[in-house]
């Protein structure tokens, strides 16, 4: 029970204690417990943002920033100094821009910090990126994604070749969809190799690679040495340019699976990047295996979460009539002491997975519109994200003012 309480304790109770301590110990030690208060909520975010009253903190949770507390203004140089310097950041540089890295053990497993700094017009600025738990999310089935939809990737993992991608906006996930596919290639008879800025997750077995841009050592740079280290499985962290795309692409083509993401507003506009950075439809049409696109929405929470029938209008929404409104029971949540008040608590994904087939490879040869393809998809049994989003809702899992929130405001 003391568990439960610390890893969901309320916004007000937090910023009460964090208060205390500030009073009590000062703003130095005070960060390393808001580290480990961070990792017990699952934050993924911690945000240092300079006021003219002093250091507002935000924890993101959930996808959204909650304020926990606010340090005074003389107090706020100590606590920036006391971040930097465990970053191993140079605490006499506030005009530009670093980056830092903070090893941190929690939970009993060894999680990295990224650091990063800029300046204000009020001071320095500090966010905290969290880096995730390798054991986390690291199984197709922890998720979201539906049982056809993971019986259709985990096929198209076993070719011998090929691009696999997940695409969407900043924070949807992709990383960690390709993490959980990594996993299931990761083989000692395989040679695993990843690129990527940074690296989210250590995984035992695989060959894990930082680019480094201050030092011309960016993607294109590690694709082209990675490419002469025989490679079986590799993965490109995010695939950001022309190049980067053409060279991950030819590798599909000779017998290298490769794992990557990309900023596409959907499995269909995916097709539209590659043709806007110059590859040739014959080279997108067989390269391609399959296209996962998705976002994140927040989970009910469960210990608020109360019961209701549809009105006439969440029944067009969903797609169900009206008549049988109440024989359709969904889920929402009040806002309790576990869930900040906001009714949701953890998140899952809606996913849209594209099979590059027959079919869909003479479209793409022809030039077919990203739409087009979409609705060829759909004809041949491919659920959009909005049709996964319905069912999310449907299963009580998701509310529709968050399926509105993350569909409608989603952008790449």
């Amino acid at each position: 029970m003391g568990t439960e309480k610390t890893a969901h304790v309320q916004q007000r109770a937090l910023r009460d204690e964090l208060q205390e301590l500030l009073d009590v110990v000062g703003p130095g030690p005070l960060a390393d417990l808001l580290i480990e208060r961070a990792f017990h909520l699952n934050a993924t975010d911690i945000h240092f943002d300079p006021t003219a009253t002093g250091l507002r903190i935000r924890l993101r949770v959930d996808g959204l920033l909650h304020d926990v507390l606010h340090v005074p203004l003389q107090l706020m140089p100590q606590m920036i100094s006391r971040l930097k310097l465990m970053a191993g950041m140079d605490i006499t540089e506030r005009r530009l821009a670093q980056d830092g890295r903070i090893a941190n053990e929690a939970q009993s497993q060894h999680r990295d910090i990224r650091v990063g700094s800029g300046p204000t017009i009020y001071g320095e600025r500090l966010v905290l990126r969290l880096m995730p738990d390798r054991l986390m999310f690291s199984r197709l089935e922890e998720l979201g994604l539906e049982d056809d939809q993971i019986a259709t990737l985990k096929g198209y993992l076993e070719a011998p070749s090929g691009m696999i991608l997940s695409v969407g906006p900043v924070g949807a996930g992709k990383s960690t969809t390709m993490y959980s596919c990594l996993e299931l290639l990761n083989h000692p008879s395989e040679s695993v190799i990843t690129i990527e800025d940074p690296v989210e997750r250590r995984i035992p077995g695989v060959n894990q690679i930082q680019v480094e841009p201050k030092i011309n050592f960016g993607f294109p740079e590690a694709l082209r040495g990675v490419l002469r280290q025989d490679p079986d499985t590799m993965m490109i962290g995010e695939i950001r340019d022309s190049e980067t795309a053409h060279i991950g692409v030819r590798a599909g083509l000779t017998g290298i699976t490769v794992l990557s993401t990309l900023h596409a507003h959907d499995t269909g506009a995916t097709i539209d990047v590659f043709r806007d950075f110059g590859i040739p439809p014959m080279f997108i049409a067989d390269s391609l295996q399959v296209v996962v696109s998705q976002r994140l929405v927040r989970i009910v929470c469960p210990h608020c979460t109360t019961s209701y029938h549809p009105t006439e209008a969440e029944c067009a929404m969903l797609r169900i009539d009206p008549a049988s409104a109440q024989e359709v029971t969904l889920s929402r949540g009040q806002g309790c002491d576990f869930c900040f008040g906001t009714g949701y608590q953890g998140r899952t994904g809606i996913f849209e997975v594209m099979r590059v087939n027959r079919e869909l490879r003479r479209a793409i040869l022809s030039g077919m519109p990203r739409v087009e393809l979409v609705e060829l998809a759909r004809s041949q049994g491919m659920k959009t994200l909005e049709d996964s989003a319905i069912r999310k809702v449907l299963a009580g899992k998701t509310t529709l003012a968050e399926i509105h929130r993350v569909l409608l405001s989603s952008t790449v």
